[in-house]
Parts: structure tokens; C-alpha cells; sequence
């Protein structure tokens, strides 16, 4: 019996080292892509073969102990990184393309068992095979995304395993893995800031502006795709009135803060959200002989819809959802694309009380939302003169030598 265990092991070590070495040189070509698939079938052989006890108790100590003689120098693929492979497999069950169905949560890390529906249509993404000394295929797995279509797919990839492995550990909630990982993407965050994110909840704290998405989009993952995109309030802090020769801040109107936008139009779309292209400022929209000019168009691109936005300097008032409602009407019914998603509208002002604007949004049948947005004006008086001014700010820049502080 004790024979056959150690048997067991060494085909278990002969087709893991197999899959490390022939992955290290696909990984050349794609790396985080690759290696991901090189994992992720790995931890399904170990998902395989060692939940069972075929193996016998330790089996990953052994088996990474043996890797470690027969690839000197090897790293990775300790007893804790060979566990956290096989995790990040029944974590991801549902990207199984052997399988006809779809993973959501396994009921616990030392558990197999998994809460499955049918999902039968699946798209190719990457494909990790690996043969062994006798030219048979020990490992073979590929990448699929199941019909999902909150999943994303992009950022996925882009994710070192060790994020994956510390998401997978600190977070068990389908959805909020798939908003960390969406962070984790877009800002570029380290293991230790991903952490640091879980561990302040924001899945949960995340902000969202008061809107009428669900009620007025009619497909749930767009309405959900609309939620997530926007925040209930953003910092605009290119937008400086010492700078634009402004002294008094009553002089800042709607057109002021829009040309500051347009100025800084990279700015505002980082500050914003990702996958917005600027179509134009004062847009020009027409119907039966009547001008309309919206302040800011966009199109974005993970909403395939266009978004309108428009600038207020005061406090909201329940008027402008009906000035907005008139703009999503004439670009659904003359600018829209057929292939688009209908048109949705942000209005941005000043400040807003969320309770009343929930209240009177759901009465439009457009989807709508209203968020806030501060300036470098905006920002409490003890820090603003903590810092250097304009002019100061350029002397540092350009390396003045009699710049004193």
C-alpha cells in the first residue's frame, strides 16, 4: 500500500514538473496569461487527486519537497503555494471547460463540494497543455469564460496569481471578487493595497450614486454595469479659481467649470471611470426647429451607451432631472446607434441631498443619476495652505535655486 502511495507521488511530481517547465517557456509569449492557465491546471490536478487521500495525508509536502530536488533553484510551489493553486482552481470551477456547469462559492477551503447551475455556453480564452515523458497528455486544461456577463474577463488576466490567491483567501463573495479585481486592474494595486482594500470592506462601503438603473435599464447586468460605474461624488481637483483668474467663487458658473473639464479632459475621464471617450462639450441637438447643447457627451465603451452629463454650480434641484430627460429622449431617438445601449445622464452639481433625490428619481423613466463633485477650492482651509502655491509649485518644478520655502 505504502508502494503505490509513493508511486502515486512520483507521477503526481513527474506531470506538475512537466507542467512548470513547459509553462515557464509558453509564459515567455503571454506571461500572466499563461502562467495563470499553468496554475490553474495544476491546482485542478491536485483538486483531482489529493482531495480524495489517494495520496495520503501530506501529500503536498512531499510532492513540493521532491519538486524542490528535481528542479534546483525552483520558486514557488511550496506546500502553501501548491494548496493555494489547488484553491484558486475551486475558486474559479466555473472557468472549467471540461465542465457543463458553473461554480458560484465552494462551501468551505477544505471542500470540493460546490453550488452549480447549468451554463452550457462557453468561449475559449487560453489553453494550457502539458505532456509527459511518454508523450501523453497528463495535463490539459483551457480557460473558458462561462456565460457570464458580469465576469471580467480583461482584468482577470491581468492579475498576478498572489493577488488571485490573497482574493481568494480574504474574499468569498462572488461579486466582490469580481469588484476587486476590477480595482485591482485599473489601479494597478499591490498585494499589500489589495489587502488593505478588503480588509476596509469596500465592496460593501462602496459608493454609489442615488440613480434609477434598475427600475429604467431593462437588462439587469447593463443596470448593474451602470451602478457600479459611477460614484456619488468625485474630486475635481484640477479645477483651481486662483488659477483661472477667478477671485470670488460666485463668479464660477456652469461654462467656467465645464472649460476647466474640457482643459483637462484626461484628467476628468481618470477621475471618472474607465473606457470613456469624449465625443464634445456644448453638443449641439435639435429637434422640430428647438437647440439644445448639453454640457459634457461621452461615450463609454463597458456601457456601449452614450453619457451625457450635465454641470451644475449649486445645490441639485428636481428640475434638472427633467432638462436631462429632454436630452436622453433626442439622442436615444437621433444620435443613438442601433446597436447601442440607451443613453444615460449624470447630473453633476454642487451638492445634493441623497434621500430627496432617490425619492423623485424613480418617477423618470430615463436612466438617470446624481452625484457631487469638489474642487480645489472646495478643500478645508488648513490644508490648502499647507500647500505651496501655484508659483511655487512651478519654481519647484523647474528646479529653481532661490526657492526658499
Amino acid at each position: 500500500m505504502e508502494e503505490n502511495k509513493l508511486i502515486a507521488l512520483s507521477q503526481a511530481v513527474e506531470v506538475i514538473k512537466t507542467a512548470i517547465l513547459q509553462g515557464q517557456y509558453e509564459a515567455a509569449r503571454d506571461v500572466n496569461r499563461v502562467q495563470l492557465a499553468v496554475y490553474y491546471a495544476i491546482g485542478k490536478y491536485l483538486s483531482n487527486n489529493t482531495r480524495n487521500l489517494a495520496y495520503g495525508a501530506g501529500a503536498l509536502r512531499a510532492i513540493s519537497e521532491q519538486l524542490r530536488k528535481e528542479l534546483p533553484g525552483l520558486r514557488g510551489y511550496s506546500e502553501t503555494q501548491l494548496r493555494d493553486t489547488r484553491r484558486f482552481y475551486e475558486a474559479w470551477i466555473m472557468l472549467d471547460g471540461e465542465l457543463s456547469v458553473v461554480t458560484d462559492n465552494l462551501e468551505s477551503e477544505d471542500s470540493a463540494v460546490a453550488t452549480v447551475e447549468s451554463c452550457r455556453k462557453h468561449s475559449a480564452v487560453v489553453t494550457a497543455e502539458f505532456q509527459n515523458s511518454d508523450n501523453q497528455i497528463d495535463i490539459y486544461h483551457t480557460i473558458t469564460i462561462p456565460n457570464i456577463a458580469e465576469f471580467p474577463v480583461e482584468d482577470f488576466f491581468k492579475i498576478p496569481f498572489t493577488h488571485h490567491s490573497r482574493l481568494i483567501s480574504l474574499c468569498k463573495d462572488i461579486d466582490g471578487r469580481y469588484y476587486y479585481i476590477h480595482r485591482t486592474a485599473e489601479e494597478h494595486l499591490s498585494v499589500d493595497a489589495l489587502e488593505k482594500l478588503i480588509k476596509q470592506n469596500a465592496y460593501e462601503n462602496r459608493e454609489k450614486l442615488p440613480n434609477n438603473f434598475v427600475k429604467t435599464i431593462s437588462n439587469s447586468s447593463e443596470a448593474r454595469k451602470a451602478v457600479m460605474m459611477f460614484k456619488d461624488s468625485y474630486l475635481l481637483n484640477f479645477i483651481n479659481v486662483e488659477e483661472i483668474g477667478l477671485r470670488d467663487k460666485q463668479d464660477v458658473d456652469e461654462r467656467v467649470v465645464e472649460q476647466n473639464i474640457v482643459h483637462n479632459i484626461k484628467k476628468f475621464i481618470m477621475t471618472f471611470g474607465r473606457d470613456f471617450s469624449f465625443i464634445g462639450n456644448q453638443y449641439h441637438l435639435e429637434v422640430y426647429g428647438v437647440d439644445f447643447f448639453p454640457d459634457l457627451l461621452f461615450f463609454n465603451r463597458e456601457l456601449n451607451a452614450l453619457v451625457v452629463i450635465e454641470l451644475k454650480t449649486d445645490e441639485f434641484k428636481s428640475s434638472y432631472l427633467g432638462q436631462l430627460t429632454t436630452y436622453l429622449r433626442i439622442l436615444d431617438d437621433y444620435v443613438k446607434k442601433p446597436h447601442e445601449n440607451p443613453s444615460i445622464g449624470i447630473v453633476l452639481c454642487k451638492s445634493a441631498n441623497k434621500e430627496f433625490v432617490e425619492y423623485v428619481i424613480q418617477d423618470y423613466q430615463k436612466p438617470m443619476g446624481v452625484a457631487t463633485y469638489k474642487t480645489a477650492d472646495d478643500m478645508p482651509e488648513n490644508l490648502r495652505k499647507a500647500l505651496p502655491s501655484i508659483d511655487d509649485l512651478k519654481s519647484i518644478l523647474s528646479g529653481d535655486k532661490n526657492f526658499e520655502k
